[in-house]
């Protein structure tokens, strides 16, 4: 399975009592696919799933593969603290015809590498669907080390992984140690360049949500050997990596494309939303990108 080289994390669209606005999801959805998304990945971090009742993620799900239909993957968040729940909300996403599932490293918990060898086991038994595997340790309070996923590549559905820890000597260990059919993908928007480079696949992006078309031509430069070309590109949207996350993702990007006029709507609790200042620093880059 490859879901493609660029895949977009998007944002849960919530009107102004923070209820999910599908009408508006069906509408960003829509623009991702037309503005260089190979995939869109639903109820991530980035689409606040940590704050979605199952049945707002089945609908989600559901809406998103809708619209989009044959034009793009859609890889459903599933992954949770708790083996039972997402091996229910896996089969669950599978009845609603997605492509392929996310599943987070077990977060809070903090179970042993076994552990999450165990868990991402029984959840891959559970369901015919590939699965992607991601580590972020910033927000999960663990790191999923090589071994623990060389062992994982070894089950049939378990097709890829997102890798957000943020350590390229990681990554270097992770491209020498799982089959080549295995797939790699950045979480991070500013390592993309440096981690192609290592060898992985693509990027699992946030700021596609802006400048999707750009990455993507950042990818295709590289991988047709235009090496400066993609180094440009990266240095040129280099400040769009960085300050689309001044404070917690996705607080800067639904600044972001609700300065694109795509109304996003605000941020459920516990986040809030950005200060006066961060909604300057984000404006400022999309000027100066002439985004705006």
């Amino acid at each position: 399975m490859d879901f493609g080289r660029m895949l977009t994390a998007m944002v849960t669209p919530f009107d102004n009592n923070l209820a999910v606005d599908y009408q508006q999801a069906g509408k960003i959805a829509e623009y991702l696919v037309n503005n260089g998304s190979d995939g869109i990945v639903v109820a991530g971090s980035t689409g606040e799933g940590a704050t979605l009742t199952h049945e707002e993620k089945i609908n989600l799900f559901k809406l998103v593969k809708d619209t989009v239909g044959h034009r793009a993957k859609v890889i459903a968040g599933t992954g949770s603290n708790s083996t039972a729940d997402s091996i229910a909300l896996t089969q669950a996403a599978e009845k609603a015809g997605v492509d392929g599932v996310m599943l987070v490293v077990p977060y809070y918990n903090k179970p042993s590498q076994e552990g999450i060898y165990r868990h991402f086991k029984a959840i891959a038994e559970s369901t015919s669907l590939p699965i992607m595997l991601y580590n972020i340790p910033s927000r999960t309070g663990i790191n999923m080390v090589p071994s623990t996923v060389s062992r994982l590549a070894e089950i049939d559905n378990i097709v890829t992984l997102k890798e957000s820890a943020g350590m390229i000597d990681q990554v270097s260990e992770l491209v020498r140690c799982v089959p080549d059919d295995f797939k790699i993908y950045s979480g991070d928007d500013s390592l993309t360049l440096p981690m192609l480079s290592l060898g992985c696949h693509g990027i699992v992006s946030v700021c596609a949500h802006v400048i999707g078309n750009q990455i993507q031509s950042m990818i295709k430069a590289y991988l047709t050997g235009n090496v400066a070309e993609a180094a440009q590109l990266h240095r040129q949207l280099f400040p769009v990596f960085k300050n689309l996350f001044i404070t917690t993702n996705p607080v800067p990007v639904k600044l972001a494309i609700g300065l694109l006029g795509l109304n996003p709507g605000g941020v459920r609790p516990p986040l809030i939303e950005a200060t006066t200042e961060e909604f300057a620093v984000v404006k400022k880059t999309l000027e100066e990108l002439k985004l705006i």
